[in-house]
């Protein structure tokens, strides 16, 4: 008679001598206590392993149900469906939970688990080892006895008297450790940083931890005591108060800011932020930022009531809101809307609030309410557009015209028979202080028709164009000529033209593609006398390489300038054969005017001449991934003497590693020097070692030097300037950085901003990562948040 599989096995015990790994495995699984003949070792099954997107970080809780358990070790027991003891190398294992000991008990009936010698238990990724485990396998419930232990996420770890665990995410530690140092050789060995309290209360489903009874000591130094914090296990947000900072200000005196995050939903969430200033009083800060499917915001608001400088209320308020609103009907579609709200208290703001809200540091502070949509050929749109202009007694600006409202539309074909057709319509109503703007207010029409036939080829294109612009004035008080209506009407034609040629070359070793793109662009714009027209939105085009070809010397629609022009220019490019990337750039442009341009903004400017105008002259070099050289020139042939002059070289050999540079001239003008940087000063001493990145080691460190100066060569000073160092010691970061913010022509803020960052737990200090950033272009964060560790990088 020929016996199943199972009841071979089920006619005598596991024996109590060493079987294959597979062999205990089966045994195990089958539940019979029983043995069959040895099974082959794990080396001649031929098991191939290969990486797969099939592996979970998160196995689903029906799927850890119904995952059978394997035991494995050097001597097994037990009864059948009861209990299993496992001595010598026994190994646990059930989906998401392995424990190794040198004796391992499992009650199967309670699921039950008892390991004692050498005990390590990993769940998930997070590692416990201890002499003594008693656990609920599948509710992960029972307690450790004196365990050391390391997460996954953070890669924290420290030791304790004893863990419970409530549940697979809850958990206490008792007399506990906690630092993101790694833990080196020695019996002295000491963590740079380190957390101890009374009890640590860890919460994976919330992924934050909190501490009673705390103490944080830095190089053996007490530095936070307090009696609990809360801490994250992952780089997710939470809830809670965040690290004080401190800092000092030549103008607003010592500043402690004490900020609580508030993490309403994963899609909402708002900072609160009191700061006392000594020299100033309270200033009460918020933020509130919202993202949904159809549309996002932020709002910045602060308060600071009764200011002791300046001797009243003060407050700023900064409305960001993107989106889309549904009309409900599909052949209309759906409208965009923009909202841009700024508004501060008085004229000093900007001066003495300089680290507030970006857009609240400027003179001209918008306050923009936009609503645009399309359908095909067809757009439109509906803007409010109020401006709040701050002035400065000692430079006054003119404030520009609100405009309430502003109603536009356009209607825009392409390649009708080969045709371009294009109609554009507004009108808009201009607002101001008629005694400050000199001039009425009024409502402005303006109608562009424009009609292009472009022939396009791969060596080339042309491209003919007719334009008419007319437009009508209603003012609110009278001209100087008496009148309270003007229009104007002016054509245009222009003829854009151009070729590019290419050819085999090479440049420094390399091989490479040359083209050679010769362009010219006539165009014909007759005078008409726009004398008597204000000025409501227009002004005068940058000279550049994108402006040389425009049929207009302005932008705006209160004047059209009269032309009669050709503009050359031939640019030539290198580009890497393989890969198309652009290694060399050399461009040169110029237009000669035919008759004297007649049209002007205003009867003090003057006007462009007959004859050659500037040259432009420009360059670009990537010689290599780390070397960028850009320059641009204009230069006046009958002076002999550049006009304007931009020359700026970047060098980016690797990370945490670039140097910027940048020369700026305007003849009479300013003339100007640029400089930033991010370097590791331990390469001035030959130690060129790896950067730490996120790691989390623990030795001698890196300092790096991070900074930027605007000197002014005209005035004989310094305009602008930050000064720092960063020290990276792997587990923990110490920033300090000087900044000096110009306000006036007499007049600069200055703050020293120092941190410490204890990597995967908290800062102190004032944040100075904003400043170099928005200073240092090509900056890194020396520890930038990556993805999220694998439970499989941590795999028993």
């Amino acid at each position: 008679m020929r016996l199943s599989l199972r009841e071979a096995l089920v006619s005598q015990p596991c024996p109590r001598t060493k079987l294959s790994p597979v062999a205990l495995v089966v045994c195990a699984a089958l539940g019979s206590g029983a043995w069959a003949q040895p099974m082959p070792a794990e080396s001649d099954v031929g098991l191939n392993l290969r990486p797969s997107s099939l592996l979970q970080e998160e196995i689903p809780a029906e799927q850890r149900d119904a995952a059978p358990v394997f035991l494995q070790g050097e001597h097994l027991s037990g009864r059948t469906d009861l209990e299993t003891v496992i001595e010598g190398e026994a190994t646990f294992r059930k989906a998401g939970t392995t424990i190794k000991a040198d004796r391992l008990e499992y009650d199967q009936p309670t699921d039950q688990a008892r390991a004692s010698g050498n005990v390590r238990i990993n769940r998930g990724g997070n590692v416990y080892e201890g002499p003594l485990l008693e656990l609920k396998v599948e509710r992960f419930e029972g307690f450790f006895s004196q365990p050391r232990y390391q997460f996954l996420q953070n890669d924290a770890h420290g030791e304790a008297d004893r863990v419970d665990f409530i549940d697979e995410d809850h958990a206490v530690i008792h007399n506990a450790s906690y630092t993101t140092c790694k833990r080196l050789p020695g019996p002295g060995w000491m963590p740079d940083w380190i957390l101890r309290a009374t009890t640590i209360t860890l919460d994976n489903a919330a992924e934050e931890g909190v501490a009673d009874g705390a103490m944080l000591s830095f190089k053996g130094v007490p530095v936070l005591p307090v009696p609990a914090i809360s801490f994250p296990l992952t780089d997710k947000r939470k809830s809670g108060l965040l690290p004080p900072t401190i800092g000092v200000d030549n103008v607003n005196g010592a500043e402690v800011v004490a900020p609580y995050y508030w993490n309403i939903a994963p899609n909402r969430d708002a900072t609160i932020t009191p700061t006392l200033m000594t020299l100033r009083g309270v200033d009460m800060g918020g933020e509130f930022r919202y993202l949904e499917p159809g549309y996002s915001g932020t709002v910045r608001a602060n308060y600071m009531p009764t200011d002791k400088l300046r001797g009243a209320d003060r407050w700023g308020l900064a409305y960001l809101h993107n989106g889309t609103i549904s009309t409900g009907v599909d052949a209309i579609g759906n409208v965009g809307l923009s909202v841009n709200l700024n508004r501060v208290s008085d004229d000093d703001y900007w001066r003495d609030f300089t680290r507030s809200s970006a857009t609240l540091t400027q003179r001209l502070l918008p306050s923009d309410v936009l609503a645009g949509w399309g359908r095909g050929a067809v757009s439109a749109s509906a803007r409010f557009l109020r401006w709040q202009t701050l002035q400065d007694p000692t430079a006054p600006i003119v404030p520009p015209y609100d405009r309430v409202p502003q109603l536009a539309a356009r209607y825009a074909l392409a390649n009708v028979r080969g045709f371009d057709f294009s109609v554009d319509g507004d009108f808009t109503q201009f607002e101001a202080d008629r005694f400050k703007t000199l001039q009425p207010n009024t409502q402005r029409t303006f109608t562009q028709l424009q009609l292009s036939r472009p022939w396009l080829a791969p060596a080339g294109f042309i491209s003919p164009k007719l334009q008419l612009h007319a437009a009508t004035y209603q003012f609110d008080a009278l001209l100087p000529n008496g009148s309270n209506t003007a229009d104007s009407v002016v054509p245009t034609f222009s003829l854009d033209s151009g070729l590019v040629l290419e050819r085999e070359t090479s440049l420094w070793g390399r091989s490479m593609v040359q083209t050679l793109e010769p362009r010219a662009f006539y165009v014909y714009t007759p005078y008409r006398n726009q004398a008597a027209l204000p000025n409501y939105d227009t002004g005068a085009n940058d000279f550049n390489f994108a402006t040389i070809f425009t049929e207009n010397a302005f932008v705006g629609h209160d004047k059209i300038s009269d032309n009669n022009l050709l503009t050359l220019g031939l640019t030539t490019r290198y580009l890497d054969e393989q890969t198309g990337a652009q290694i060399a750039r050399f461009g040169v442009a110029q237009r000669l005017r035919f008759e004297d341009q007649q049209v002007t903004l205003n009867s003090a400017a003057a006007p462009a001449l007959a004859g050659f105008s500037d040259v432009l002259m420009g360059a670009s070099l990537n010689v290599s991934d780390r070397w960028a050289l850009d320059s641009t020139v204009q230069y006046n042939a009958k002076t002999d003497q550049s006009v304007r002059s931009t020359i700026g070289a970047r060098y980016n050999p690797g990370n945490y590693r670039v140097i910027n540079t940048a020369y700026r001239f305007q003849r009479d003008v300013s003339e100007q020097l640029d400089m930033s940087w991010q370097w590791p000063l331990n390469d001035l001493w030959g130690d060129r070692g790896q950067d730490l990145g996120r790691g989390r080691g623990q030795g001698s460190g890196r300092y790096y030097s991070v900074g930027r100066m605007n000197y002014s060569l005209n005035e004989g000073r310094l305009v602008d300037t930050v000064l720092g160092v960063e020290y990276d010691a792997g587990c923990w970061l110490g920033r300090l950085v000087f900044e000096r913010v110009q306000t006036s022509t007499s007049s600069a803020t200055e703050r020293l901003m120092f941190q410490l960052e204890f990597v995967g737990f908290t800062r102190l200090g004032i944040d100075p990562r904003r400043t170099l950033t928005q200073n240092i272009s090509r900056y890194q964060n020396l520890r930038d948040t990556g993805g999220s560790n694998s439970r499989f990088g941590n795999y028993d």
